[in-house]
């Protein structure tokens, strides 16, 4: 029997990072970190900011190569000839009207719903809460032909009624599942102590959960306005004359059989972002604070 050899190697000295080498390691995550995060800002940024470039330039400019930002024959040619023109302004006017419209009945529908989610238990809430769900689940174009064979029966084509009566069909689902979360993180204390002072559940609602609600409505309310301003199928299917048109449609009707009109198109785009951008900038505390709600709190 021969014995086998087992070769014994030198131990190995670990070397101990020194506190120098803590600092070094800890700057270079940090700024591996800050990079690829202003990659990520800057990526989606682009094509905004190439939009607000060439809404600032002449048509036989924007597709000019090397591509420049800011290229001679700067002016607001484009916009003062959509804010001069009726029938565009009143692309705007519609999807203000919509839109505001659209938000503010689905708030007042989805607290309703939300609130009888949340505090009452009936028959068939679990069948009612599924249908609720699934219907986030179906893509609008599958809904496109019915609805707007519908909407013509009921004699709604081509009004503001039939696009904010579709619009909240898509509208309140999401607003009833984020209200009923909202007020799932109420206590129930609130409404019995209504109750016990005679208050009705009504009271209990309105005086009581809906103020210290704010903060879920706005974030509700400003994801349904974004829904109900950029929404294009609908708007374009739904209606007929340009007096009904709203912005979305306003910019496909600035692409001529012949010619682009490019600077007003992305003009329009920008002016088109505008309240959107305002409302996300004012509200975006109490939207980042509405969509969490009720997160680890059934």
């Amino acid at each position: 029997m021969t014995a086998t050899k087992t070769s014994l190697s030198a131990p190995t000295q670990l070397e101990v990072p020194t506190r120098a080498h803590v600092i070094r390691a800890r700057k270079r995550k940090k700024a591996g970190l800050i990079a690829a995060l202003t990659i990520g800002a800057l990526f989606p940024a682009l094509p905004v900011v190439w939009m607000l470039s060439s809404s600032f330039k002449p048509n036989g400019l924007i597709f000019e190569y090397p591509p420049r930002l800011i290229t001679e024959g700067f002016s607001f040619d484009a916009y003062v000839a959509i804010l001069t023109d009726p029938e565009k302004l009143r692309f705007f006017f519609n999807s203000y009207f919509i839109a505001g419209s659209v938000t503010i009945l689905t708030l007042f529908v989805a607290v309703l719903a939300a609130y009888a989610f949340s505090r009452y238990e009936f028959k068939g809430k679990r069948i009612i809460n599924v249908v609720v769900i699934s219907v986030q689940a179906v893509p609008p174009i599958t809904l496109l032909i019915p609805y707007f064979g519908l909407v013509v029966v009921l004699g709604l084509y081509n009004t503001y009624p039939g696009l904010i009566l579709t619009y909240m069909v898509f509208t309140l689902p999401y607003a009833i599942i984020m209200m009923t979360g909202y007020f799932n993180t109420l206590p129930r204390e609130l409404d019995e102590a209504v109750k016990v002072d005679g208050g009705s559940p009504w009271t209990a609602l309105w005086r009581v959960l809906v103020p210290i609600s704010v903060p879920g409505m706005v974030s509700v309310g400003v994801y349904t306005f974004m829904i109900a301003w950029n929404e294009y199928l609908f708007a374009l299917t739904l209606t007929r004359t340009n007096d009904m048109r709203t912005v979305p449609i306003g910019i496909q009707l600035l692409m001529g059989q012949h010619a682009y009109d490019w600077n007003q198109m992305m003009a329009m785009s920008v002016l088109g972002c505008i309240p959107v951008l305002i409302l996300f900038l004012f509200f975006q505390r109490y939207f980042i604070g509405g969509m969490t709600a009720g997160a680890v709190k059934a």
